[in-house]
């Protein structure tokens, strides 16, 4: 069992931490938000600290999960950031979907300080969270990934090290690449569906079980049909992931057409008023639901 700080308790970080302490791990936790703080205290074991430094110090592994490049940095960097109250030799893992440019700069700082850094943003959502059953793609020193790896199997289904400081952000990129295009491919074959005055569900079910089988096909297609959006992983935070890929893009040339052009059509959700919705929401800018 492990000292371990967990940095932020939102829809993620909250089972995510907590999962950690149901394991037996001693875990010390920090959210800006003080009520979600306590929230988290009256449901699981472990103290609540007021600075990211207080949780940080004498801890072995700092687990990090915020919302972008700049939450990451407040809650690291300064007087109070987890940084200053890292021991050399701890290891800080960053659960974060940001920008690769930032897991270099923050790997960096960290290296400084004698402390190891990984990269390590999740996939699986909030239902990933809750059942303990995400998957992590790392970047990061080998052996740093070693000594971590077994403290994550706490909240994980499946981890692997995917290369050096970078390659974990990067990774991700190719899944919201995938994630994006797969739903708006799925919300044009409901439209399509339903002008085509076929049964949609009928439809799904069939082609669920050939060449058309996905996650998002099995698990999304229902609320689709439904309009149900106030779940899930929201339009804002995935808009915030495409803009990272799309500037990564742009940096090492690769040509994203059909990523481009989901990006603006959930600006398109957004100027709707479904900011906040789940990110099958794409649905509703074609037509609504039945």
């Amino acid at each position: 069992m492990a000292e371990v700080a967990f940095l932020g308790l939102g829809v993620m970080g909250f089972n995510m931490a907590g999962h950690l302490a149901c394991e037996g791990h001693s875990v010390r936790v920090y959210n800006r938000s003080k009520g979600r703080l306590k929230l988290w205290c009256d449901e699981f074991a472990g103290e609540a600290c007021d600075t990211p430094r207080e949780a940080a110090e004498g801890a072995e592994f700092v687990m990090v999960c915020v919302g972008d490049d700049d939450d990451l940095r407040a809650v690291l960097l300064g007087e109070d950031g987890a940084l200053a109250g890292m021991a050399p030799g701890s290891v800080l893992v960053d659960h974060t979907t940001a920008s690769a440019d930032a897991a270099r700069e923050l790997a960096a700082l960290a290296a400084e300080r004698e402390v190891g850094f990984l990269d390590a943003p999740v996939s699986g959502g909030q239902a990933g969270a809750e059942a303990g059953m995400l998957s992590v793609m790392v970047g990061g020193d080998p052996a740093f990934y070693d000594r971590a790896a077994p403290v994550m199997e706490a909240y994980t289904k499946l981890t692997r090290l995917m290369g050096p400081v970078g390659s974990g952000q990067l990774t991700k990129m190719v899944n919201q690449i995938c994630v994006g295009g797969l739903l708006q491919g799925l919300a044009e074959a409901l439209h399509f569906a339903q002008c085509a005055g076929l049964d949609a569900k009928a439809a799904m079910e069939v082609i669920s079980k050939g060449a058309a089988q996905s996650w998002q096909l099995e698990h999304r297609h229902q609320t689709m049909l439904e309009g149900a959006f106030n779940f899930g992983f929201a339009v804002d935070w995935m808009r915030k992931d495409l803009g990272i890929v799309l500037e990564e893009a742009q940096r090492n040339g690769a040509q994203l057409p059909v990523t481009a052009l989901v990006d603006q059509f959930y600006a398109e959700v957004q100027a709707m008023g479904g900011g906040r919705w789940d990110t099958s929401s794409l649905i509703a800018r074609l037509k609504k639901p039945a």
